[in-house]
């Protein structure tokens, strides 16, 4: 189970913009250092994927994109340009719904999405090219290995959780959900605990990973607030670490696909 009274939730503040090669442990560390703050165990860091992608170097540059006829072809539907068409192919293994300004595909990690994740805002043009940036090639993966970093420098093992934002079916607008976890249940199964007049929960799992990122995303933001890195605190939990993997729903269990 997971408890909390109260929560906190802070920006580390004045971080750079990230660049390809940055150590972003080292600049996160600084940068709660410079602000005075200590983490603590318990303490979860969520990280907007944008800046873990650009540390990992997975922007890639539009005019090296040669797009294929079935990307021309869907580009055209979709009304977008077919360089990013072809990059958006390529992070996926099906097209799931197409029209005028949406393409929804299932992502290689399993994510059904919009663009496989693929973006350009905030995301600025380097010596005047123009790029767009991929998700990371393993979130679980960035997320476990800022985790050991940070535990390296701050003596203690904060959770961290790498977010991104998702439309949702038959609701409008985006949210924060969790793509990377390390440190923490990603996926929380409440069944066979009671409820407050004792009866046994019986299909009660928790997507605790994304209600942490849907929360840290209202500090974040969306646009140019410059706030990629938000701690959490106030959490708890006894339930041992799954990755964010574990958020995604098995194709047998998908009932609308």
């Amino acid at each position: 189970m997971s408890r909390t009274a109260k929560l906190e939730l802070f920006a580390v503040p004045d971080l750079p913009l990230i660049k390809e090669g940055d150590d972003l442990a080292a600049l996160i560390f600084q940068g709660l250092s410079r602000a005075g703050i200590a983490l603590r165990d318990g303490d979860v860091l969520a990280l907007a994927q944008k800046i873990v992608s650009k540390a990992e170097g997975r922007g890639v540059a539009l005019a090296s994109v040669t797009p294929s006829e079935r990307a021309l072809a869907l580009a055209e539907e979709v009304q977008k340009d077919p360089r990013l068409v072809e990059l958006i192919l390529s992070e996926s293994v099906r097209v799931v719904r197409s029209r005028p300004n949406v393409l929804i595909v299932e992502h290689r990690l399993g994510f059904v999405m919009a663009n496989a994740g693929i973006d350009q805002s905030n995301v600025g043009p380097t010596d005047g090219v123009e790029r767009a940036l991929l998700l990371p090639v393993d979130p679980d993966g960035s997320a476990a290995r800022l985790r050991a970093a940070l535990t390296a420098r701050a003596g203690c093992a904060p959770a961290v959780i790498i977010t991104d934002s998702f439309g949702r079916a038959w609701r409008r607008g985006t949210q924060g959900i969790a793509i990377g976890a390390a440190g923490l249940p990603a996926l929380l199964d409440l069944r066979g605990n009671p409820d407050l007049f004792g009866r046994t929960l019986q299909v009660s799992i928790s997507g605790f990973a994304d209600e942490i990122a849907s929360a840290a995303s209202l500090v974040q933001g969306q646009g140019d607030e410059a706030q990629p890195v938000v701690v959490v605190r106030g959490l708890s939990w006894t339930a041992p670490p799954n990755p964010a993997a574990e958020l995604v729903r098995p194709a047998a269990e998908d009932m609308f696909r």
